[in-house]
């Protein structure tokens, strides 16, 4: 259930005790006078620049649509949302809580169909006019109407947002949906939109102009598709608020966008950039035993961070292909797949087998259900895999040296019971004559030479397969679209999914054209345990009910799980003060929570210097671009 410390509002209408904040399963950890986050320095100076690669391009800074790509910085949530508030603000030192950021106050409904907030006094704009709660009704009823099928799906359940005091905003859910924990979450995590700047603009349209904002950034010098520099607004409005005191430090955020990983790796040991997540193991292994890590000006981390992982680039199938429908052929296809052996060889033994959608957390299933996971699995019986109640789920066994003859005879088999029998060495249908083909498409490179192991397999079994990596933007494209047969979709569920899994799962976003369910899984036992996470209210139940799901997926073989992180690979030149003693986080807080270290940069640019025999920067922090 929502845990919430009640604190009244003078201001409030007499019949809502608003609290500071609210949480999913676990009570509050800040109390209602809290100053501060405990991973934030609220002491830190502000000043300097800290440079972040992406990867592939952007060309609009319109962030709800489904057309278009956005740069980082205009993010639609989560911290890479730099120049917009949002009514709440995640605590990423708990699983699931939230507190006031626009919102002063929160108050939440016993059976979650309705929560109402209490906007906070001298919230503005940057061009100065006041953030009010027509610009939150205006940004909502756009959203339901105008947005992206991700966004209309987490609110499908809203039916009325009603403003019901000069700084009070309510949010009814309709009547026949079930009451949703995530949706309140949803609504305090979107980006709030000022109404006057869109009355002269098309928002269904995407922009090459940057937007009004309100956030403690707003868009500077950028080329489109190549980079953008984020300035910090000097008086921003929600610099003393407690949830961003010791915050957003840097005068300037920069995003570089890049084609090659490899090229990227080389721009960041050449102080072309500051700092990035290294998501090549090759690198990791191999690539920064250079002269500046090895005199500590440079820094390699591996970070164990306290938030589910998912799967890493799982390989998935379009289910509207009519081959990939069949069950048998996916499991087939699945025990072909040899993890360990693409683990040890191409990966150099870094990853972890990924034996749950919501790998790293209470929330992943092991060994055969439990009683309250049969109390929901039970009336599913006959519509699911029989396995599901009797047989653990384990990644296909192989020792990585060779090749299982028992999985490949075991594939086979499935293969003909499904009508596709070896003729000639071509796996083809027996009814139509069709030849079985795979047409791949990876989001880069490095994941496409990851996956040359199994696509050789495929080709020993008389499957067909070919394999290319488009630029980002093309490849999400083509994945939004289903122009493909067989892909990959990073997968890393947050500690409360719900609406996400309706995205990602449901058989109604499979219908939507530009939602997340790219392999278009149709279920409806897949909906109703969906369901089933959407309509818990307490901890057991809530386990309970993302632990059947996670069995019914994987016994499904939708996904071929792979890779799983074991932390987060951060590297970076040493010229940042951080956060001491911060406690065990939900993610890397480098872009709210450094700050610029003028005495370090120092350091790393005289002793750079010495070892290159050159200056390697003769700028401060506050004059580099």
């Amino acid at each position: 259930m929502f845990v919430a410390v009640a604190l009244t509002m003078a201001t409030a209408q007499a019949s809502t005790d608003y609290a500071h904040g609210t949480s999913f399963l676990a009570p509050l950890k800040y109390t209602a006078n809290f100053g501060h986050f405990e991973y934030a320095n609220p002491v830190a100076p502000k000043g300097g620049i800290v440079r972040f690669p992406e990867l592939g391009t952007f060309d609009s800074f319109n962030n709800m649509l489904d057309k278009g790509r956005p740069p980082s910085g205009v993010s639609f949530t989560g911290v890479n949302n730099l120049i917009y508030d949002r009514l709440l603000e995640p605590a990423i030192d708990e699983s699931a809580s939230f507190y006031g950021r626009l919102a002063e106050g929160v108050w939440i409904a016993d059976d979650y169909k309705e929560a109402r907030f209490l906007l906070r006094e001298g919230a503005r704009w940057h061009d100065g006019r006041p953030i009010t709660v027509q610009d939150v009704k205006f940004t909502f009823d756009t959203y339901r109407d105008s947005a992206s099928a991700g966004i209309r799906t987490a609110l499908r359940d809203l039916e009325t947002v009603e403003i019901t005091g000069p700084r009070e905003i309510r949010f009814v859910a309709s009547a026949e949906s079930v009451g949703n924990p995530n949706l309140p979450f949803a609504i305090g995590s979107f980006p709030i939109l000022p109404k006057h700047y869109w009355a002269s603009r098309d928002i269904t349209r995407t922009t090459v102009e940057p937007p009004l904002g309100s956030g403690p950034y707003r868009v500077g010098e950028h080329v489109l598709g190549r980079y953008v520099v984020y300035e910090r607004v000097d008086d921003y409005w929600g610099q003393d608020i407690p949830v961003n005191r010791g915050r957003y430090n840097f005068d300037r955020v920069k995003f570089d966008y890049f084609r090659d990983e490899a090229i990227m790796l080389e721009a960041l040991k050449g102080d072309v950039l500051d700092v990035r997540h290294e998501t090549v193991s090759k690198a990791w292994t191999n690539e920064y035993n250079f002269p500046a890590v090895q005199a500590g000006y440079f820094k390699k981390e591996l970070i164990i961070l306290e938030r589910p992982w998912g799967m890493w680039w799982p390989v998935i199938w379009n289910l509207d292909k009519q081959r990939f429908q069949d069950i048998r052929v996916r499991e087939a296809l699945w025990l072909l797949n040899d993890f360990p052996w693409e683990n040890r060889v191409l990966l150099f033994g870094f990853y972890k087998p990924a034996d749950s959608f919501f790998y790293n957390s209470p929330m992943a299933q092991s060994g055969l259900p439990d009683e309250a996971e049969l109390e929901l699995l039970e009336p599913l019986r006959g519509q699911i895999p029989d396995r599901v109640f009797t047989d653990v789920w384990q990644q296909p066994q192989t020792d990585g040296y060779g090749y299982n003859r028992e999985n490949f005879a075991r594939a086979l088999e499935l293969f003909a019971e499904a009508g596709w029998v070896l003729q000639d060495g071509v796996l083809t249908h027996e009814a139509t004559g069709e030849p079985f083909e795979v047409d791949f498409i990876f989001v880069s490179p490095m994941l496409l030479r990851s996956k040359l192991n199994y696509m050789s397999t495929l080709n020993k079994v008389g499957i067909a397969t070919t394999a290319r990596s488009p630029e980002v933007s093309n490849w999400e494209y083509r994945m939004r679209k289903g122009m493909f047969d067989g892909g990959a979709a990073n997968y890393i569920p947050s500690n409360t999914p719900g609406l996400e899994l309706r995205n990602r799962f449901s058989s109604h976003s499979a219908n939507q054209e530009y939602a997340q369910n790219w392999p278009r899984i149709r279920n409806p036992a897949v909906d109703t345990l969906i369901d089933k996470v959407l309509q818990s209210r307490d901890q057991a139940s809530f386990y309970a009910a993302t632990r059947a799901l996670d069995r019914v997926l994987l016994w499904n073989f939708y996904y071929i799980p792979g890779m799983a992180q074991p932390g987060f690979r951060l590297v970076y030149w040493d010229k940042f003060g951080q956060p001491d003693d911060v406690p065990n986080l939900q993610r890397v807080a480098w872009i709210d929570t450094w700050w610029w270290d003028e005495a370090k940069s120092a350091r790393v640019r005289e002793g750079m210097a010495e070892l290159t025999g050159a200056r390697q920067s003769n700028r401060t922090g506050n004059e580099r671009q």
